[in-house]
């Protein structure tokens, strides 16, 4: 098999041609064997045959070309047109393609003894029969000749070289001649003119020929000769030019990597799957790209890592700042780049093609065979990317970008290394290395506070460290008290610090379509410490298809993280930009979609709580709220809620802040349930205070009910008994007042419990009874159930065993028709403590462990508690020491999760005294 590029293309197998069809047809086959082994995409052949003016059915003739092309090479083994997902690769041995073949002669000569290398070259050269690609049209295939042809005049100088090195120099004294007459700009061809002239005897020509091309270059480019070419001339002035000399041929060896940051902390991983992504494949380039957000250190990490592994690329290293998200002006073209590494590998500035398809080409050929590094950094995009890829797998490429880069991950399999915030640990060590360790160990709480506003993200923490670097003799808290009065992101005092941050985040706003920045900017804003995308579609005003094809164009240039499926987070710090653009560019339409996100939430939790207590709706709760479907049932509601809850806090202070009334206590009452069973008194009272103080802004009474019941309710779960009765009273006057039957039961309930903490057994049945009188008139079986168990609770209490057992049983009998599996639970809790109390224990741990057992299912942790403090006391009395010694420390446990202290502390004494 035997495969023709430079020249025609064509094809033969065992000596016989293969019928390639036409041009165009051709062409896609040129495309294909140009890059072999390498995957090529449909916009790319489209692209390369018809160039920008495809015909409307460009795809399917791409596809038929495809097809008679496999058929062309059907029975030929070895040679298959395979698909991809990412589009077409013609896998063919190099050594078949006269293109390839020519390219490593060139590689190979240039590890050969002299003789030998020209040999070679001379076969390189020998391959062309024309023209490359001949017979093609079009923009590509133009550019690839053009390219091509600089790279054959490469090959000629190099031949040149090795020629005069040999001391052969009369066997092309002629060529020479003429080649020059043809290029006389090109100064490695004029020295080779002036060496060989020279050699003949022929100095004062030699010396001409300089002052020759000295004139046309002052005249035509305005320029000097290079230092090489003025150097060779001194040379030959002084008759030191000698059989062997080299000079104007040597190619450099490029050393361009910045120098290594000086801090430089953490990151062993990154670093160990950059070594793994670079190591030598023997096949294509081996690359890897760090990405990340904004101030990651990505820059630092990749130069830490060059230097390190600098003696494995002893041919050089290439360097380019692409100022993908310069502020101060456009991102460098890749025909720029390319100029420079070309000249900087020792091409002519002249012989540069300007063509970018051209240049690639010609680099490619330059780089190959050689061990070098390539660390393109600050990339834009992969397309600002791709012409500057080696093709040489000796070659490795190191990209930094704050894109994800998924286009090179796609089509060259490229891994990526995605760059997050530094851990406490590495944050640390780094603000050390700023401010040194003494200080560190001197301020601790102002270390801490420093570290939390960096939130781990190293530009912020160096920011802060050259801050207090800067005034070695004030104290930290200095520091930290300026950042307690910052405004957003303006520290008082650092303006030129504050700049910096904001320049970096404002690099990769600028860039972000119109539609891609609004949903950056609005997000800042969003309530609580993440977005899910249907909250972000209501903060959009879009469906929640578009906001998660938003969301994912963020989380592409590291702007926001899918920390979790669905849930999308900002940096601190790059949310304070984020609002400070939504202040400033967005401000007509913020409030509108902060309050559509706040009635998500409302709406949302609202349907929640229906799911896990669906018995009360309080008219407190203002005009309806449609509630959204699709809670398949309490795990799936609970499941909502635990993911939501910071933002149903902060979407409630957001609503205070607004004066959004009756949304204020909405939200608290979608938290009310998941806060019980879960014990999260101190949130519980929280939220109920903010609604309270809504209530009375509004100057709405029954929201003052339903909000004095909720918070006095709450404050009895905090023992504060007293501020509880006052609250439960007033709510009770309240409901009493505005003749809703309903709110004065709830109060009757709370104040039961109230009485029972204080001791007051028999004032806490009275209220429990008054309860249940009330709500056996109003024909909601549920709440019915709820008031018999309490009531039966403290008929217990009072030793009243046959009442108790007969409310707690009618209880048992209407949660289980329900299926309701809250009240179940708390039923068996009351029916062990019946039996406990009645000396039945065994019959009292069945009821326990079953009570367990549902509190556990509906994430009930606060009540799981108390019942696990009972099943200890049946244990005890049953003379089951050790288990009820287990079940007091899980007690202890969960009252300090709850922070529960006085509980906490009361069983801890028991297990003391076990």
């Amino acid at each position: 098999m035997e495969f023709q590029l430079l020249g025609e293309v064509r094809a033969w197998v065992g000596g016989v041609e293969v019928g390639l069809g036409h041009a165009r047809q051709r062409c896609v086959l040129a495309a294909l064997l140009a890059e072999p082994n390498r995957r090529q995409g449909l916009d790319v052949l489209v692209d390369r045959v018809w160039g920008d003016r495809p015909p409307r059915q460009a795809r399917s003739t791409l596809y038929g070309y495809l097809y008679r092309l496999r058929q062309a090479f059907a029975d030929v083994t070895g040679v298959v047109i395979d698909r991809t997902q990412a589009g077409y690769v013609l896998p063919v041995d190099e050594d078949v393609v006269d293109l390839h073949r020519f390219r490593g002669l060139l590689r190979r000569s240039r590890g050969e003894e002299d003789r030998v290398a020209r040999a070679s070259v001379e076969e390189a050269l020998g391959l062309w029969r024309g023209p490359a690609l001949s017979g093609l049209g079009g923009a590509w295939a133009e550019a690839v000749r053009r390219g091509l042809a600089q790279e054959r005049w490469q090959a000629v100088l190099h031949r040149n070289d090795v020629v005069l090195r040999l001391g052969r120099h009369g066997e092309v004294l002629a060529e020479l001649s003429a080649m020059a007459e043809e290029n006389p700009l090109d100064e490695r061809l004029a020295g080779q003119l002036i060496v060989a002239l020279h050699r003949s005897g022929r100095q004062a020509d030699a010396l001409h020929h300089y002052q020759v091309v000295r004139r046309r270059l002052a005249e035509e480019l305005g320029a000097d000769p290079g230092p090489d070419l003025r150097e060779l001339h001194q040379l030959v002035l002084a008759g030191e030019v000698s059989v062997r000399e080299e000079r104007a041929v040597a190619a450099p060896t490029p050393r361009e990597l910045p120098a290594v940051p000086r801090l430089f902390v953490g990151r062993a991983d990154q670093l160990a799957r950059i070594d793994k992504a670079l190591a030598p494949s023997g096949g294509a380039s081996p690359m890897s790209a760090v990405v990340g957000p904004a101030g990651s250190g990505k820059t630092s990490l990749a130069l830490h890592w060059a230097h390190r592994a600098v003696e494995r690329f002893p041919d050089g290293q290439l360097h380019a700042d692409l100022r993908g998200f310069d502020p101060t002006g456009p991102p460098v073209s890749p025909s720029v780049v390319m100029g420079r590494f070309l000249t900087a590998l020792g091409v002519p500035a002249a012989s540069v093609p300007t063509e970018v398809e051209a240049q690639t080409a010609l680099y490619r050929s330059v780089v190959a065979g050689r061990r070098l590094l390539v660390v393109l950094d600050n990339a834009r995009d992969t397309d600002q990317v791709l012409p500057l890829l080696p093709g040489s797998g000796t070659c490795a490429v190191l990209i930094t970008s704050r894109h994800r880069l998924i286009g090179l991950a796609a089509t060259h399999g490229m891994p990526t290394v995605e760059l997050d915030v530094l851990s406490d640990a590495e944050a640390r060590e780094l603000l050390a290395g700023h401010v040194g360790a003494q200080r560190m160990h001197e301020e601790p709480d102002a270390v801490a506070a420093l570290l939390e506003w960096c939130a781990g993200l190293p530009l912020a923490v160096a920011v802060i460290g050259a801050r207090a670097a800067a005034y070695p003799d004030f104290p930290l808290d200095a520091l930290v008290a300026e950042l307690h009065e910052a405004d957003g992101l303006d520290l008082p005092g650092a303006t030129e610090l504050s700049a910096s941050l904001r320049a970096v985040f404002a690099a990769s706003y600028r860039v972000l379509p119109p539609p891609v920045a609004r949903a950056f900017a609005l997000l800042g804003a969003a309530p609580g410490p993440d977005t899910s995308s249907a909250a972000a579609a209501e903060l959009l005003g879009e469906s929640t298809p578009r906001a998660r094809q938003l969301l994912g164009h963020l989380e592409n240039w590291h702007l926001v993280r899918q920390h979790v499926p669905g849930r999308y987070r900002m940096h601190d710090l790059v949310r304070l930009y984020a609002a400070e653009r939504a202040r400033d560019d967005h401000r007509a339409e913020l409030e509108a979609g902060l309050r559509r996100v706040v009635l998500h939430y409302a709406r949302t939790g609202l349907a929640a709580e229906g799911v896990l207590y669906p018995y009360e709706d309080p008219s407190a709760l203002g005009e309806s709220v449609p509630a959204d479907p699709g809670f398949a049932g309490e795990a799936d509601a609970l499941t909502w809620l635990a993911s939501e809850y910071g933002c149903l806090s902060a979407a409630q202070e957001l609503a205070a802040r607004h004066g959004w009334g009756a949304v204020v206590w909405q939200l608290a009452w979608s938290l009310d349930t998941f806060q019980r069973r879960q014990g999260l008194i101190d949130d519980q009272l929280a939220v109920w205070r903010v609604a309270m103080e809504a209530a009375e802004r509004a100057d709405d009474d029954a929201a003052r009910a339903l909000t004095s019941w909720r918070f006095g309710s709450a404050l009895a779960r905090g023992a504060d008994l007293a501020g509880a009765s006052r609250h439960l009273h007033r709510a009770l006057e309240l409901s009493r007042a505005a003749g809703d039957p309903s709110g004065r039961a709830s109060a009757h309930q709370s104040l039961a419990w109230v009485h029972e903490q204080r001791g007051d057994d028999k004032s806490a049945l009275d209220h429990a009874t008054r309860a249940l009188t009330i709500l056996r008139t109003l024909g909601v079986e549920m709440r019915e159930a709820h008031a018999l168990n309490q009531a039966g609770w403290y008929a217990a209490k009072l030793h009243d065993l046959p009442l108790a057992r007969a409310h707690c049983g009618a209880a048992l009998d209407l949660a289980r028709r329900h299926g309701d599996l809250d009240a179940q639970a708390r039923t068996r809790d009351s029916l062990g403590y019946i039996a406990h109390l009645a000396g039945d224990h065994d019959e009292a741990i069945t009821h326990y462990e079953q009570a367990l057992a549902g509190f556990h299912e509906v994430g009930a942790l606060y009540d799981y508690a108390d019942t696990l403090e009972r099943l200890a006391d049946t244990h005890t009395a049953a003379g089951h020491h050790d288990r009820a010694t287990a079940a007091l420390r899980r007690a202890v446990s969960l009252f300090l999760s709850q922070h529960r202290i006085p509980d906490a502390h009361r069983v801890a004494a028991r297990l003391e005294d076990a």
